[in-house]
């Protein structure tokens, strides 16, 4: 996003992409679309394309599956391949059956230069000459994966990049973070994990579709919440029958013990630390269990998805703390780095909040660039969003997994 964003106002942008592939894998991931992510998209996406399902409402069950209470809501549910394929076409001009035929990519006059470069783990950053110094990884050939770039390029170690300015977007376990602000806190486990998955929407029975279609559907219990949601199907598809009911099932789990060991231990015996991905990656006794005490604890409507979900992944619940209010968080490196997106903080999914910080950061460096705000009230915003978000997020995970729901177990 922040790439888009200077791309537009003509600066020349190369991405670092750690992933050793030329696109992302789907993460089967639904998102909630908040204001600042659709006003982003509405801002840069030059296709224009609806990206979200309207959640009409907000409704609660009981473990019976009966309706016990409702709040008219309305919110807008996207998916992460979505939001991803978009934003390559409007960087780099990916082309993909996300987006209709004839769609204008990249038609602003004046744009700077985009380069994606995959494969490339950013390790190190120093000043050199008064410009920046990226040391990067090359993990095509740790993948032992074919190198795409020519002989002369070919480093089987490592790389440098020479730049003038930084954004370090590297994630809630940012390697730049620590370097940039060695004194800033570290990830850490909350002490549960999110089951997740998708189901067609066209699978599902009526009594579930009815629960669960174009509502934002929940369900409380002690130390256990799961909710859904309606998002894109296949190549962003919007039609009904053709979309996807993303479901995330929080359960607590001790991080010593042996379940939460074997839990994100893959088919191939590797040891996840944050991450059991999509893709069949989860044993099939561990799931055939979760299937089991999904039907002895869940309401039948949720029971139905989760039996029906054939990639479930696993996502460990974690916490990173933003940087103190103060903090140079837009001015690192004497004014030559940023550090923005999960790499500043990570919310728990609870506040559905990181792709609208994300936007939000694209949106707020784009107006410093514009002389349109001054990096101190960038850096105030950005740590006053992170702060205020973090903390909610906390809130609601402490109440829903080792606290009381309000809605837990009402009959």
């Amino acid at each position: 996003m922040c790439s888009i964003s200077l791309v537009r106002l003509g600066h020349n942008v190369t991405i670092l992409e750690c992933s050793p592939t030329p696109l992302l894998h789907n993460q089967g991931a639904g998102i909630v679309a908040g204001g600042e992510t659709q006003a982003f998209f509405s801002k840069h996406d030059c296709s224009k394309r609806p990206i979200g399902v309207t959640s009409r409402k907000r409704i609660y069950l009981n473990q019976r599956g009966d309706l016990i209470d409702v709040e008219d809501l309305e919110q807008r549910m996207t998916s992460w391949d979505l939001l991803y394929y978009l934003g390559r076409a409007n960087f780099d001009g990916v082309k993909s059956e996300y987006l209709p035929e004839g769609t204008p990519l990249r038609q602003h006059a004046g744009e700077g230069r985009a380069e994606y470069r995959y494969g490339c783990k950013v390790t190190d950053v120093k000043e050199v000459d008064g410009k920046l110094e990226i040391t990067f990884e090359n993990t095509q050939y740790l993948e032992g994966q074919e190198h795409s770039q020519s002989e002369e390029e070919r480093d089987p170690k490592s790389g440098t990049l020479q730049a003038d300015l930084l954004i370090a977007a590297d994630g809630a376990s940012s390697i730049l973070r620590r370097l940039l602000i060695p004194r800033a806190s570290n990830r850490t486990y909350a002490g549960y994990v999110a089951f997740r998955g998708t189901v067609p929407e066209a699978s599902l029975s009526d009594a579930a579709r009815q629960a669960l279609v174009e509502k934002f559907t929940f369900f409380h219990a002690p130390a256990v919440q799961i909710l859904a949601y309606t998002i894109p199907g296949h190549a962003g598809a919007l039609e009904k029958g053709k979309r996807l009911v993303n479901w995330v099932w929080y359960c607590n789990y001790d991080e010593s013990s042996s379940e939460y060991v074997e839990l994100m231990t893959d088919v191939g015996g590797v040891r996840h630390h944050f991450t059991l991905p999509p893709g069949g990656k989860m044993k099939p006794d561990v799931w055939e269990r979760q299937k089991e005490r999904a039907k002895k604890t869940l309401p039948p409507q949720f029971a139905e998805v989760v039996a029906k979900t054939t990639t479930p992944f696993a996502q460990a619940i974690t916490d990173l703390s933003p940087p103190e209010m103060g903090t140079r968080v837009g001015r690192l490196m004497n004014g030559k780095a940023i550090l923005v997106g999960d790499a500043l903080s990570e919310f728990r999914p609870h506040t559905a909040a990181s792709t609208s910080q994300a936007a939000f950061h694209a949106l707020l460096l784009e107006a410093v660039f514009e002389a349109k705000l001054t990096w101190d009230q960038y850096e105030a915003q950005v740590l006053q969003f992170a702060k205020a978000w973090f903390e909610r997020g906390v809130m609601l995970g402490t109440r829903s997994q080792f606290g009381h729901h309000p809605l837990a177990g009402n009959e």
